[in-house]
């Protein structure tokens, strides 16, 4: 039994045309000789009826915030209205579906409700489905624990799912179905000659993803790495082959940058020494905030200072932090992040010097940097994220 899974996102299950896309996706499966899983999320964006946003609207932000249990179980409605919709519609077709929960499906999560990790997958359940020819659909975003509570996986939780079935249940292929034809050099909505990615390798895929591409979820990348299972991602409402992602990416060695994403948002700190002489707690800074869960990144170490990057909503709990400690810093606010992914940069000399020639040309300030063997990060204020994108895009000519 040759298995693949077919995840659909909210956008592809909204309306009756997308759904009729879905059951020919489910149909060529089929007549490809695959068993398909289909994963569901909640049909629609926020302010549609059944959106996941759509139900958190329905509870103040009080209950929220102390009643995790109870909210999860709200956010669980909407998938499973969409894996039951869609089970109509794929019937009314002649395809044999059977919608599942999360924890009908097999995934078994600890209580960490609205953040949920997997403890184990049972699929006995999920496989008899399959063998007796029937198509499971399954609502993605959601688990169960031991004791039965529904818990839901965090953001981007329905590319978690898909990728939990196919390890599990050893699949050929997972299939990631969005309003997209697949990965992009850059997002198409600010640089106009974005292009579609053939091929690209897991670890690259994770770092856009992680860095603000918002095609996949890291997680998701993550769990069908380790499981080495391919994944495509590609488009409801066509036919376009979409981007393949596994773990030897494109043939073309000739491209030493894959993709460019950004993640707005970020605020610059700077903590100097000599603002700081005598304070203990300068020197164990770091292990200060990490007690606090303020989350860094792009940190720097200079025996003069110590320079690290948050997300702005956290700016009001460090400074809270830091007042306690007596810390003074600096704050450099409505900044963003540019991340250049590219495996074939690994060993190649002058690929920062481009970046930075090519953003200095364009009177572009470049705050901080860092860099990893297919990652370079440039920290930049917000306002110049559409022109850097569009210099860098061009001078990796990745629109071509």
């Amino acid at each position: 039994m040759k298995i693949i899974i077919q995840k659909f996102g909210g956008t592809s299950v909204s309306t009756e045309e997308r759904r009729n896309q879905v059951v020919a996706k489910v149909k060529n499966a089929i007549n490809e000789g695959f068993s398909p899983v289909v994963v569901v999320s909640a049909m629609g964006r926020k302010g549609e009826p059944y959106a996941t946003d759509t139900l958190l609207s329905l509870l103040d932000n009080n209950f929220k915030r102390n009643n995790l249990q109870a909210t999860d179980m709200l956010m669980c409605c909407g998938e499973i209205i969409s894996s039951v919709v869609m089970s109509n519609v794929l019937i009314n077709e002649g395809i044999q579906a059977v919608p599942l929960t999360g924890g009908q499906a097999g995934i078994i999560t600890n209580d960490s409700f609205s953040e949920a990790d997997l403890l184990y997958t049972r699929t006995e359940n999920i496989k008899g489905i399959l063998e007796n020819g029937k198509v499971p659909v399954v609502t993605g975003f959601q688990g169960v624990t031991e004791k039965g509570y529904l818990t839901t996986l965090g953001r981007g939780g329905s590319d978690t799912s898909a990728c939990i079935i196919g390890e599990a249940l050893n699949a050929e292929e997972i299939e990631i179905y969005t309003d997209v034809d697949g990965i992009m050099t850059a997002d198409p909505r600010i640089v106009d000659d974005a292009s579609l990615i053939d091929t690209i390798t897991y670890n690259e895929v994770f770092q856009l993803a992680d860095q603000g591409a918002k095609v996949i979820h890291p997680r998701a990348v993550e769990c069908a790495r380790k499981a080495n299972i391919p994944i495509v991602i590609k488009n409801t409402m066509s036919n376009c082959k979409g981007t393949l992602v596994n773990s030897y990416g494109t043939s073309n060695h000739e491209r030493t940058i894959s993709g460019i994403t950004h993640l707005n948002n970020r605020a610059q700190v700077t903590v100097r020494l000599n603002e700081n002489k005598d304070k203990a707690n300068y020197r164990y800074l770091l292990e200060l905030l990490a007690k606090k869960n303020i989350s860094l990144d792009l940190i720097n170490i200079f025996p003069t200072e110590q320079i690290f990057t948050i997300d702005s909503c956290e700016k009001e709990k460090l400074d809270r932090v830091l007042k306690e400690a007596d810390i003074k810093y600096n704050l450099i606010e409505n900044c963003s992040t540019i991340a250049i992914v590219g495996v074939g940069m690994t060993g190649v000399p002058g690929i920062m010097a481009k970046i930075i020639n090519t953003l200095s040309k364009g009177s572009i300030e470049i705050l901080q940097t860092a860099d990893s063997n297919m990652t370079i990060w440039c920290l930049i204020k917000s306002e110049h994220v559409k022109n850097a994108l569009n210099l860098l895009h061009k001078a990796f000519n990745l629109g071509e």
